[in-house]
């Protein structure tokens, strides 16, 4: 994976991972929030991305590779705005999102965070992976439909 692509990825899965981190702190959508964040955070910006045209996959394990590079940098992304927000309102104001939630950031050690942070971006990186590989599955199906079309489009034409 080349520099400028990483990049392209880490930019693009931070500004994903802090909105969502916004999104969570709002009372009931937070959970949907969440749930793009660990499952769906890969599939939003490698469509962005084959949109803009900043990426294509040539084989399975790329995509895989991605999809969980993704997951990673999303979650900490999240991590790093959600949880001092959830601590600032818990222990300032005495506010709560998600009173669970709120209650053991804001009672947890630093290295408890860190350690919380770390296996929960490993699960998101797996979850990720998997969205990934099903997005580069359905984007190659969607190709081959579309180029099988074309190609009966074409013979069509030389029959008539």
């Amino acid at each position: 994976m080349n520099k400028l692509l990483f990049q392209q990825i880490t930019f693009f899965s931070s500004v994903l991972g802090g909105l969502l981190a916004l999104v969570t702190l709002i009372p009931f959508i937070g959970q949907i929030g969440f749930f793009i964040l660990m499952c769906f955070a890969s599939v939003i910006v490698l469509f962005l991305m084959m949109k803009l045209e900043l990426i294509e996959f040539y084989e399975i394990r790329e995509s895989v590779i991605v999809g969980a590079l993704i997951g990673m940098i999303s979650y900490i992304a999240f991590s790093i705005i959600y949880i001092p927000i959830v601590i600032i309102l818990m222990r300032f104001f005495g506010l709560y999102t998600n009173y669970g939630v709120s209650l053991i950031l804001s009672s947890a050690s630093f290295w408890i965070l860190i350690v919380l942070t770390v296996f929960m971006a490993v699960l998101s990186a797996t979850l990720n992976a998997f969205s990934a590989f099903l997005t580069y599955y359905v984007s190659e199906v969607l190709k081959s439909m579309k180029h099988d079309n074309q190609q009966n489009s074409n013979d069509e034409q030389f029959r008539l």
